[in-house]
């Protein structure tokens, strides 16, 4: 039997000659300057730039990457510490194979629906992991090497995990295992199609990276908090089918090191690591055995439903082609809502349908179907303000239906079933099972029982719309209108994103939500009550300091006890002054403009540049785990509308820039903020964006058109820094 030693050298060897062909191929076409950049990351090659310190940029860099990599992670000695710098050597000779291909074209495996594999990651990507990671929505992920035995066990294993929350990359013949199984494969739903060969795994060991330096703050050269952060915060296995030749054993090696176990059916030549390199026989049993293995815990809701209802299924997008209903409450009567009621007027698990079931819809009233749900709760500890709270998340329960999709919130609900999940039997009654269960499972602190009605008939839905739903949505924002920062007698922490970002602390306030977008003030009063030891503490707020800045001495205190001491205080209305920290799974990032004394403001789905000449994911990069970043801050979309946001600085009217998209979504609440603060009408449209100054060469452009609006920053006193 080979040793272990050796078949991870050789796999090592391998790799890096290939990653040598392939850059001598590519210097000599292109020249040893060519500009060297992955798309839509501030972390170019970050596997490269963790362990080499090397910034690439040119190709050239690869070149003095592949010297690093030779000299000083490919030692041949019998040990296990060069066992696994053998195996980081592979990852990122690896990476050079997969680097050389975006040189010569920036989508070099297609894109839309032409896409044959995922390849490189974005940032945002990324990003939108963070807050179903915190959550535990995403409770791990599993790399799937095959191919598998048999399509259909390929089909079984990739849903099996699937329908647990996991996340599910795949390298090699399993793609195609996929594919003939008529499998959904996106970065939405979960399943992610890498590429078919090993080197393809760079892709994800490079997200592995950059979720450390995004969420972690983990800086290149750090081997050491790199892979403690992986060991202790990224839950990641790997499913490795046989045979497994040497240069996956190499790759293998660096996913060891990273503390994510190995599970093979393979006994050529593999030697056992406890914990880290399982040989299982029955691969039908693999998911149980790995989950095991990286001692993954999966929370099951039972629910009596004929499909499938997990959180990898809520990007699915249901196509008209694939829809046996569409019921769309702009076009016609359709609502959400949750009430809260006397015990006595509840029967716990009462499902009730008013109407006709979905096996009446036929091809003419598909897209005139209408839908409409009220869960009626009640509890000891109930009140009327978290009705709201539990209503936001019926977007995502039911998103978590397999063939069901839905957009929206009250009125304005979109409900798409696919062909597929009725067929499967999916019915009204089952909406209301799902929202009973996850109702009683998620909040069986507040809520004692649980009564839902599923209405289908028009008549009943409209009456029920204009008697019930719509007067109890105008009482809620009436109540919402009234909460503001100085109408509350507390504040609340929030120390979700602790688990991947350990110093950092939101303080949430009613004009001022978590920055993630996901924790309003009602919210986090919500989990208190639901977890008094959690997440969201109370924060008082005696003794104010300063209320333009947002000082409050027991604020401090608790960001200095909630982050460990990494952080003395805090302020919550300016830039420059003792920032909120951010952790990395932020809507916006606010940064300083200082030709115009103003800010620019870029979401997360903004893919371009802006005047500052950097995109989101090059500024994000500059503040995020935990830091403090004066002059940069990661937000909510909510708080842009606020008469809190920046206004030590001079507040809204320093907004110079936002992409067009974002600037229609606030439109509403930056505009109402602007008329009060300033008696502008239409604040938005002074605002520029990427139709007029795209990048920072459009800089003067921008200037000429804030001038042209006469826009409000023209009038303010220059930062103070």
């Amino acid at each position: 039997m080979r040793r272990l030693f050796d078949r991870v050298f050789c796999g090592n060897d391998e790799m890096y000659a290939k990653a040598e062909a392939a850059l001598a191929e590519a210097v000599a076409k292109y020249g040893a300057d060519h500009v060297m950049k992955m798309p839509d990351t501030a972390y170019n090659c970050a596997i490269i730039l963790q362990y080499t310190g090397i910034k690439v940029e040119t190709l050239g860099d690869l070149q003095k990457a592949m010297e690093a990599i030779k000299n000083d992670w490919m030692p041949r000695k019998q040990s296990t510490q060069a066992i696994f710098f053998s195996g980081f050597a592979t990852a990122m000779a690896a990476q050079v194979i997969e680097a050389c291909k975006y040189v010569e074209n920036p989508a070099p495996y297609g894109t839309g629906d032409d896409r044959q594999y995922w390849g490189h990651m974005t940032d945002a990507e990324v990003r939108e992991l963070g807050v179903p990671l915190v959550t535990e929505d995403i409770p791990g992920f599993v790399v799937l090497i095959g191919p598998a035995p048999s399509d259909e066990e390929a089909r079984d294993t990739i849903k099996g995990y699937q329908s647990r929350g996991i996340f599910v990359f795949l390298i090699g013949g399993i793609i195609d295992q996929a594919r003939r199984m008529n499998i959904t494969m996106d970065f939405k739903v979960r399943v992610v199609p890498v590429g078919p060969e090993i080197w393809h795994a760079a892709h994800i060991v490079d997200l592995v990276m950059r979720a450390a330096m995004i969420f972690g703050n983990v800086q290149p050269l750090d081997y050491w908090a790199m892979n403690t952060y992986t060991l202790e915060r990224i839950r990641a296995f790997i499913n490795a089918y046989k045979p497994v030749p040497d240069i996956v054993v190499g790759a293998g090696a660096c996913c060891i090191a990273l503390g994510f176990p190995v599970v093979t059916n393979d006994h050529e030549d593999v030697h056992v690591v406890p914990k880290s390199l399982v040989i299982y026989d029955n691969t039908q049993d693999w998911i149980d055995a790995s989950l095991e293995a990286r001692d993954i815990k999966i929370k099951v809701t039972t629910m009596d439903i004929p499909i499938a209802f997990n959180t990898a299924f809520e990007g699915e997008v249901i196509r008209a082609k694939q829809m046996k209903f569409d019921a769309y409450g702009a076009t016609q009567d359709c609502f959400e809502l949750v009430q809260m009621k006397d015990a006595s007027e509840i029967e716990d698990h009462k499902i009730t349908v008013i109407g006709p079931d979905f096996d009446t819809v036929t091809e003419e009233n598909k897209r005139s179907f209408q839908l409409a749900y009220i869960a009626e709760v009640c509890g000891k500890t109930m009140q009327s303000d978290f009705e709201s709270v539990f209503e936001r998340k019926f977007h995502s329960w039911i998103n978590c239906l397999e063939g069901v999709m839905h957009t929206g919130q009250r009125e304005q609900i979109r409900v798409r079933v696919s062909n597929a999940a009725f067929d499967a039997g999916l019915r009204a009654k089952h909406i209301g099972e799902v929202l009973y269960a996850k109702l009683k499972n998620e909040y069986d602190t507040v809520i004692d029982k649980v009564q839902v009605t599923v209405i289908t008939d028009p008549e009943t839905i409209t009456k029920l719309k204009n008697e019930v739903a719509m007067p109890a949505y105008h009482k809620r924002d009436a109540r919402l209108a009234t909460l503001t920062d100085e109408s509350v007698d507390v504040f609340y922490t929030c120390t979700m994103c602790q688990s991947f970002s350990p110093s950092h602390v939101c303080i949430v306030t009613p004009e001022r939500l978590g920055l993630c977008g996901a924790v309003s003030w009602l919210d986090a009063k919500a989990t208190n009550q639901l977890n008094p030891n959690g997440p969201c503490q109370i924060v008082s707020k005696e003794g104010c300091v300063d209320e333009t800045v947002g000082i409050w001495p027991d604020v401090n205190r608790a960001v200095n006890q909630y982050s460990q001491g990494h952080l003395e205080k805090v302020t919550l209305y300016s830039l420059f002054q003792d920032p909120m920290t951010s952790c990395g799974c932020f809507e916006c990032i606010c940064g300083m403009e200082p030709a115009s004394m103003g800010v620019v403001i870029v979401d997360r789905s903004y893919p371009g540049s802006t005047p500052l000449g950097m995109s989101f994911a090059e500024l994000a990069s500059m503040t995020g785990g935990g830091q403090q970043t004066p002059g940069f801050m990661g937000h909510g979309k909510q708080f842009i509308g606020s008469k809190k946001f920046m206004r030590a600085e001079g507040g809204l009217a320093r907004i110079v820039w936002m992409p067009s998209a974002l600037k229609a979504e606030v439109a509403d609440s930056l505009n109402a903020a602007a008329k009060d603060l300033y008696g502008i009408e239409n604040y938005v449209d002074m605002i520029c964006d990427e139709t007029i100054a795209g990048s920072a060469d459009d800089l003067d452009k921008m200037i000429e058109f804030l001038n042209e609006k006469n826009h409000p920053v023209l009038g303010l006193e220059p930062f103070d820094m």
